[in-house]
Formats: C-alpha cells, sequence, structure tokens
C-alpha cells in the first residue's frame, strides 16, 4: 500500500487545507453551532497528547461508551494517531455487554458520554482488571454514580495534554504502518459472545478514499450522523469520508430527532438502513391515504409520472419529451414539496445497507423522485463492498464491486469478496478467523448472484436458509424485506425450518394502526387483535404472496403483542431483527401455527 497515509494524518491535511470552514455542528437550544477544522485538528492532537500523558500504548484498545457526538470521533482520531485501537461499546449495551467487551479489548481507558452508561459501567468494575481511568464526556458537576476507578471530565482530561510535547505525538504518529490496527468493530453477537474485526489503518484509508473518489464528495457536501459510531458504516461514512472529504458533519442528538434534524440540515448525502426508509415511506403512505379528491388524485398521478420516468432512466431507455414535460410539471407541483417536507430537497445521494430493502420500496420513491441506491457489505470489509451510483443502479441490484475489489459465487451460491478493505481478522480468535476466509477470499456468508453486467444480487444470509420438510431451500430475508414494505407490518420473521409450509411472526407499525382504527371507528384497545386489523394483515401477507413461489408463500401468520426493539434484544443497534432470538423467544406462537399438522 505504496500511498497509505495514516487517517489521522489525512484529518490533519483536511484541517490545514479548510482552515476556518465548518468541519462539525451540534445542536444546541439555539440551533447549530460549528465547529471549524483547524479546531477539530487541534482538538484530535491535544486529545493524542492527552492519551499520551496517561500512558495509552501503540496497540491499546481505547474504548467508547456514547452516542454521537463529535469527542467520540475525536478521541477516535486521537487514538489512531498514537497507534491505538478505537474500541466502540454499542450505547444499548447491557453491562454484561459492556463488561464482554472490555475485558476482551482489555482497554485501559473508557470514554462514557453521561451519568447513565456511567451507571452501566460502575456496577461491574470489580470484574474489569484491565480498565484504569474513565473519563467522562459531560461534566461531572453533581455527579450521583459512585465510581471506584480514577474518574475525570473531557476538559481535565484534554488538560493532561501540557505533560507530553508536540514532538511525542509527531513522533507515535511518524511510526505508523497500513497494518497498525485503526479500529476493533464488535459484531452484534447474535449468535454467541460478539467477535473483534479488526480493522487496519491501511483498511480504512484504502475505503474511504476509494468511496470519496467514487461519490464525489468534498467540503460542500452535508451528512447527518445518527447511526451507531460504534458500527463500520457510520465511522467509515461519518468519520474516514469526512475526514478525506471535508464535508460538514451534523450529530444528531438522538434517532427520535433525525425527522426534525433532517428538515433543518437538508443533507445533500443520506444513509438510512432500511428501517429508516421504510418509516418515512409509511408515513409518506398514511398522508396518501387521508388524502381527498383531487389532492389525491394529483399525488397518486405524480407518483405514477415518477416511478415511469425512473424505470425507463435506470433501464438506460430514453425517457421522451412528453414524459419529461410532465416529471418537470410534478416536481413543480408535488416534489418539490415532499422532499422539502423530509429534508431531501439538496440530496444528491440517498443510500440504503446494513440490511435488504424490498424492490418495491426502493420503487416507491422513484415516485417521488427520490432514487435510492443500495449499498453492500459488512464490518469484515471496513463496509462497504458494492455500491450502486448515478449510472450504474438497477431496482433489486447493491451494485457493483467498489473499484480495485473481486467478487465470486462459490459453488453453494455463497458471495465470496477479497481487495484491499478486507479485514485483518477477528481479534483474539484465529479459529473464527479461519472459518471466514478462503486464502485472500472473506466469506460473506450472503447468498446471490452476479450478473453478465457485473451487478450483484443478494439473496438471503447462508445460515438463516430454511430447508421445509419438503427438502426446498428458502431464503427468508427478501420475503421480510417484502412483508415489512407493506402498509401494516413493522417488523417480520418467517419460519419453516423442517416444516411443510411458512409462517410468519409480525408486528404491526403503529401509526398505520392508529390510522386504520381512525378510518375504521375502531376502538384504541386491542387493536392487535382486532377482527378487522387482522384481516388487513392477512391482505397484505396475500399482497406479497402473490410475488412469492406457491413454496415460499406465507401460509399462516401471528401478531405479537410487544414490538421488537433494541433495548428488548430483537433488533441490532442499526434495526436489523435478530431472527434467531425471536424465533427462541416465541417457540411456542410458531408452534401453535403447525399445531395439527403432519
Amino acid at each position: 500500500m505504496a500511498a497509505f497515509v495514516p487517517p489521522s494524518v489525512v484529518l490533519q491535511r483536511t484541517a490545514k487545507r479548510l482552515g476556518s470552514r465548518e468541519a462539525y455542528f451540534v445542536r444546541r437550544e439555539h440551533g447549530w453551532e460549528a465547529t471549524s477544522w483547524q479546531e477539530y485538528g487541534e482538538q484530535v492532537s491535544t486529545a493524542a497528547r492527552a492519551l499520551l500523558s496517561l500512558g495509552v500504548r501503540r496497540g491499546d484498545a481505547v474504548a467508547v461508551l456514547s452516542f454521537n457526538r463529535p469527542e467520540w470521533a475525536i478521541i477516535a482520531f486521537a487514538a489512531m494517531s498514537i497507534g491505538a485501537m478505537p474500541a466502540g461499546i454499542y450505547w444499548t449495551s447491557s453491562t454484561q455487554d459492556i463488561a464482554y467487551v472490555l475485558n476482551h479489548s482489555k482497554a485501559p481507558i473508557l470514554f462514557v458520554e453521561d451519568e447513565n452508561r456511567l451507571a452501566s459501567v460502575t456496577a461491574s468494575t470489580d470484574e474489569l482488571p484491565h480498565l484504569k481511568t474513565i473519563v467522562s464526556f459531560k461534566d461531572l458537576a453533581g455527579l450521583s454514580v459512585p465510581c471506584n476507578l480514577p474518574l475525570s471530565s473531557w476538559q481535565d482530561f484534554l488538560s493532561r495534554h501540557k505533560e507530553t510535547p508536540e514532538s511525542a505525538l509527531q513522533q507515535r504518529t511518524s511510526a505508523l504502518t497500513p497494518d497498525d490496527i485503526g479500529t476493533l468493530i464488535y459484531t452484534s453477537g447474535t449468535t454467541g459472545p460478539s467477535k473483534a474485526v479488526a480493522l487496519s489503518q491501511g483498511n480504512l484509508w484504502w475505503t474511504a478514499t476509494t468511496m470519496v473518489q467514487i461519490c464525489k464528495a468534498d467540503e460542500h457536501d452535508r451528512l447527518i450522523s445518527y447511526l451507531p459510531l460504534a458500527h463500520a458504516a457510520e465511522q467509515m461514512g461519518g468519520m474516514h469520508n469526512q475526514a478525506h472529504s471535508g464535508l460538514q458533519m451534523f450529530y444528531a442528538t438522538s434517532m427520535e430527532t433525525l425527522g426534525d434534524h433532517l428538515k433543518e440540515v437538508q443533507p445533500t448525502v443520506f444513509f438510512g438502513v432500511p428501517r429508516v426508509w421504510e418509516k418515512m415511506q409509511a408515513a409518506i403512505e398514511t398522508k396518501l391515504d387521508d388524502a381527498k379528491g383531487f389532492k389525491a388524485h394529483l399525488a397518486r398521478w405524480a407518483m405514477g409520472v415518477g416511478q415511469t420516468w425512473h424505470k425507463r432512466k435506470l433501464a438506460g431507455q430514453p425517457t421522451g419529451a412528453l414524459l419529461d414535460f410532465k416529471r418537470a410539471l410534478a416536481n413543480k407541483l408535488i416534489y418539490q414539496k415532499v422532499q422539502a417536507a423530509l429534508g431531501f430537497q439538496h440530496a444528491r445521494l440517498l443510500s440504503s445497507g446494513a440490511a435488504p430493502i424490498a424492490p418495491e420500496s426502493l420503487k416507491f420513491f422513484t415516485g417521488l423522485d427520490l432514487v435510492i441506491r443500495e449499498v453492500y457489505g459488512q464490518s469484515e470489509v471496513s463496509g462497504p463492498s458494492t455500491m450502486s451510483l448515478e449510472g450504474s443502479t438497477r431496482i433489486g441490484s447493491v451494485g457493483k464491486t467498489l473499484p480495485g475489489t473481486e467478487m465470486r459465487v462459490a459453488e453453494d451460491g455463497e458471495l465470496l469478496v477479497r481487495g484491499p478493505h478486507v479485514f485483518k481478522g477477528y481479534m483474539g480468535q484465529p479459529a473464527a478467523t479461519a472459518e471466514t476466509m478462503s486464502g485472500a477470499w472473506l466469506l460473506t456468508g450472503d447468498l446471490g448472484h452476479i450478473d453478465e453486467d457485473g451487478y450483484v444480487y443478494i439473496t438471503g444470509r447462508k445460515k438463516d436458509l430454511i430447508i421445509t420438510s419438503g427438502g426446498k431451500n428458502i431464503s427468508p430475508a427478501n420475503i421480510e424485506a417484502a412483508l415489512m414494505d407493506t402498509h401494516m407490518i413493522e417488523h417480520a420473521v418467517v419460519a419453516g425450518d423442517g416444516r411443510n409450509y411458512l409462517t410468519a411472526l409480525v408486528t404491526l407499525d403503529q401509526d398505520a394502526l392508529k390510522a386504520f382504527a381512525r378510518s375504521h371507528g375502531l376502538a384504541a384497545e386491542q387493536l392487535d387483535r382486532h377482527p378487522d386489523v387482522l384481516k388487513a394483515v392477512q391482505l397484505n401477507i396475500d399482497h406479497v404472496n402473490q410475488s412469492l413461489a406457491r413454496v415460499a408463500q406465507i401460509r399462516k401468520f401471528a401478531v405479537l403483542s410487544s414490538p421488537m426493539t433494541v433495548q428488548g434484544g430483537e433488533l441490532t443497534p442499526t434495526l436489523k431483527v435478530k431472527r434467531k432470538i425471536v424465533l427462541e423467544r416465541n417457540k411456542h406462537i410458531v408452534d401453535s401455527l403447525y399445531a395439527g399438522t403432519a
């Protein structure tokens, strides 16, 4: 990797180049407060010298337990600049999971966001022999949580930088190599203890360099950071792509305030997991259902125009003067208003990844003149392996491989990938690393195919494959995505392994449920058990079944009484359903759907 530049050096060069331009924004009571690139670079250098003053060594882990905020990125780049490894912990993690990451990584220092996160740590400090220091990003005034480890505020921590000269930091940075571990990404641990994906500084540098080039990102772009920074996708987009391009970062205050932030920030680039797009779609569909008369007719006409225009455009076919005129008219009457209401009036790149999204959802948004382009990858490849871009987007495909990478299909249909972005292995787990590698090829665990034009299609997870009693192999992922794309269903898990037909466990979208109740004059109590609601859910399932082979159709379903949540353990921090956990917890319900069948 001859042209390698350490990520922290990339950031400092961008800071020097852009100087007084805004680097990041934090939402305060009065609005968005900006910090310049020059200040950002200085903050990273100061934090790096403070880490050295505390004795953090090359190869040490620096753990972070916090919601997204600039200090998260500052300390991560500071750690990388001295050869240490950021180790992000999901802010929704249990005390047990936090202790596991701290012990596995052997982190001597932990940065926590506030008193609540600190309480999750102090409950088990006696079981954390490696942890020596805790730093709170927020002020310690009025702190009521007892802590038997040295505890300091962020400002007190930064003041330690005076104990280490700038030359010591420069010496540590100049010794960095592409093989130094740049971050530890802990997997969600749906099938056992989390594995620590070790991504090298070379992995991170190459991937960000490539992504910024193909996405044409620069300092004029705006991005909102809201997905967990402990996740590879957010670290790549929210930290490394920013350092390379100079784009402006806006830190969300919470997942719940994302909708408001979108309208305020009007991002030019936005990455959403499928659940985010599905929630937007559901809200728009509810408004369409409530519209009456000419307004409803006009909205549906515009939707049809947009879908037809983009279908031709994506297929490389001429759109024609008449259709172009209709689109321009629909833009003035409908598209501009809807896009402004969503905050996408200036968006030039919208993407979806981290889980399958139903093609029908993507087609729906083209009706609003918004093209959402799929990205595919995993933590083990520093985030992305394929991407859909303008001129190379096909609905249903996750795009083409990144330049400089390769992908092929194994005999059993599993996708394999290799390239400069493939990880160094699972830290401390050589057996697990060996199981997921075949020479230089990463075994992705995903099933799919590649067409003659190089477009990649994902059909499901190899480990989730359902084998019916009749011997049919069925991948549930795309069926579940189609179910969750319907108006009433929020989450869905398909069952049927070893059975003679498929069933589904579903939860209902509460906004759609309330709208249904209003339009049908139903009382608010026990709506998920009401016969009219169940009939509506069945119609949704029937709609999905129409596009499925008979063996893949859902014959029965059950509505779960409680929603699936991150806190409850049914969803990952990026809102993917943990199928195995949901099926195990609701085994009695699944069994009841097969009662009386052979």
